[in-house]
């Protein structure tokens, strides 16, 4: 794939950016570099390498599920600001 300044200057317009005639004609050939790299990378063999999400395995680290000490609404609610009839009160935002 081959990207022109007619290309850069639509992209540019569908991202809402402007940038002069001379900023597209030096980012085609940049754009172009970019795109034969995705083009190399689309030409590796990576049928026998597994899937990953980081390049360092990651692991979770889970808490121990504990039974905690429950019905506290009103040590909670003693932190608000305003509760009322057991829940937070805020100010109303829509009119």
């Amino acid at each position: 794939m081959s990207v022109d300044t007619a290309t850069v200057k639509k992209v540019a317009s569908l991202a809402r950016i402007a940038i002069s005639d001379a900023d597209a004609e030096r980012l085609a050939p940049e754009l172009n570099n970019i795109l034969g790299w995705i083009e190399q990378l689309g030409e590796v063999d990576t049928k026998d390498v597994a899937p990953m999400t980081a390049v360092i395995p990651n692991t979770l680290r889970l808490r121990a599920d504990v039974i905690t000490e429950g019905q506290q609404r009103d040590s909670v609610l003693a932190n608000a600001p305003q509760g009322e009839h057991g829940f937070f009160t805020v100010p109303k935002v829509v009119e």
